[in-house]
């Protein structure tokens, strides 16, 4: 039977966290760590998924693989499997082996890698070319096999980051137009690298912290009579009389303008200012937000006692990664800080990533 293989980044999240699912604006990247889905067509409907990183293997059929059917790690394959069957995709049964460097429960996207993969392989299986029409509803393929199949809530800024970002830039996404543009970062040139620390403090998106989030953003621009906090602005804050819902709508409307900040910053070459504002959005996600914790909170300051520019929480919280903008020749030191910091905390060693920026999905 014929066989496709398909390859997905994880990402991060430069600035603009939390605010994909409020229409606002975003900047992630994607990073040197991928996972790769080789598909392998069958004569029947039968369906199997198989993980070099974990232990039990799924089996079903291709009617299996909607709401309810599957669940943990393998809901994210399937579910993509189920939502390009109701997109009018008319699928073979199919094999389906997973392999993975990108570290589960950091908050650098390691399910949407898995999604992405499995759409950019199926698209390769079915003889779909990759053009940048089907990217785009491969994005929305992906989320709806996250959110209905997996049950996890996701605004779309992940499969967007993956599946549409280009090699030696980072993306900015509009989330109220669907409007998508590069952003070059010439860090290299810069002398300057951006480190991922990964807290190993395990996240995700399905325990409710990320929703109820999601659910305070939603109620606020109901309450404001707005269509999202997009539109919100500082001044709306008065006309909120919950203290919990002012911090939400506080966080989204000065991330979004950080974000546009930052791409002027980058624009610029002005990194001491973009370091400023990767520290005003860790402030604002641990303060007003809520979601940083203790370990991501010491990366942050140990980064920046070390000699970093900036730094900042990445993903969703409530644990995962922190990212740190710091000159290259600071970088070991950087690191062993964190290290000794950790350590004298109490805390579990962390994991120390390179970031990007590298290029999109594809097939291999």
């Amino acid at each position: 039977m014929a066989t496709s293989v398909g390859r997905s980044p994880g990402r991060v999240n430069l600035i603009g966290e939390h605010t994909d699912y409020t229409g606002g604006l975003c900047l992630p990247l994607t990073i040197p760590y991928a996972t790769t889905v080789t598909a392998t067509g069958r004569a029947d409907d039968a369906v199997s998924v198989t993980s070099s990183q974990q232990d039990a293997p799924w089996t079903g059929t291709l009617a299996m693989t909607g709401p309810g059917d599957a669940e943990g790690w393998a809901a994210y394959a399937v579910g993509v499997l189920w939502a390009l069957g109701q997109a009018g995709w008319d699928l073979p049964g199919v094999d389906l082996a997973v392999d993975s460097t990108v570290p589960m429960g950091a908050g650098l996207s390691s399910s949407a890698a898995l999604e992405c993969a499995v759409a950019v392989a199926m698209a390769g299986l079915t003889g779909r070319p990759l053009t940048p029409e089907l990217r785009r509803r491969l994005v929305s393929v992906c989320r709806r096999a996250e959110s209905e199949v997996a049950g996890a809530p996701t605004g779309g800024l992940d499969q967007s980051a993956v599946l549409l970002s280009s090699p030696g830039a980072a993306l900015l996404i509009d989330f109220e137009d669907g409007s998508v543009r590069d952003v070059p970062l010439p860090w290299d040139a810069a002398g300057l690298t951006l480190l991922v620390v990964d807290t190993q403090v395990s996240h995700t998106l399905t325990d409710g912290g990320y929703g109820a989030r999601r659910d305070d953003c939603v109620r606020a621009a109901e309450m404001l009579g707005l269509p999202s906090l997009r539109r919100a602005t500082l001044a709306d804050l008065d006309r909120l009389d919950e203290p919990r819902l002012r911090t939400r709508v506080r966080h989204v409307v000065t991330e979004n303008a950080r974000v546009e900040d930052a791409v002027a910053a980058i624009g610029a070459q002005d990194w001491p200012s973009l370091g400023r504002l990767l520290n005003a959005s860790h402030a604002s996600l641990r303060d007003d937000y809520d979601v940083s914790c203790a370990e991501l909170d010491l990366v942050v300051t140990t980064a920046l006692e070390g000699g970093a520019l900036g730094a900042r929480m990445t993903g969703g919280g409530f644990g995962g990664s922190a990212i740190a903008l710091v000159p290259t020749e600071r970088v070991d030191a950087v690191r062993r800080a964190v290290d000794v910091a950790f350590v004298a905390a109490g805390f579990g060693p962390p994991r120390h990533l390179d970031a990007g920026p590298s290029g999109p999905a594809d097939l291999v």
